[in-house]
């Protein structure tokens, strides 16, 4: 699966990724569950680069000590919100405002998203921001997406 970064705005980001073929229910299902963990676990803020205490830690984990207190002190880092997936041919997409989570998410989505399109949906590519010339993003706006729709 091809990576490919355009234009990144964390407020207003667009994701598209392209199916080797035309995706039945299954395949889409299959995205969209990636999608929704991904959003879900950064919603709760566990993309928050100042408090990766395990990572930090190194390979030997045992007996570590976690530190609460700096747990606490660590500012939040929560995505704000994301629209609904849309497809069009072979073609998917969706809306992020990654709110004040941190870069790590998307490393996390990439790895997630590659291994998926390894063993269950082949997929072609994955871009990340911009406009896709082939399918315009005029008469989309983030106000249009709010929770609880």
């Amino acid at each position: 699966m091809d990576i490919q970064f355009r234009e990144f705005n964390p407020f207003d980001l667009w994701l598209w990724w392209e199916f080797a073929t035309l995706p039945t229910p299954i395949d889409r299902q299959y995205v969209e569950e990636t999608l929704n963990s991904w959003y879900y676990l950064g919603k709760l803020g566990a993309f928050n680069a100042e408090n990766l205490q395990v990572m930090e830690t190194g390979v030997d984990l045992s007996y570590m000590d976690y530190d609460r207190d700096a747990a606490e002190r660590a500012l939040m880092a929560p995505m704000h919100n994301m629209s609904d997936c849309e497809y069009r041919g072979n073609w998917g997409r969706c809306w992020l405002d990654l709110g004040t989570s941190d870069p790590i998410a998307l490393d996390i989505l990439i790895n997630a998203l590659r291994q998926l399109s390894q063993e269950y949906v082949l997929l072609q590519q994955l871009i990340v921001g911009g406009q896709n010339p082939d399918w315009q993003i005029a008469g989309h706006h983030p106000a249009l997406f709010t929770e609880g729709e």
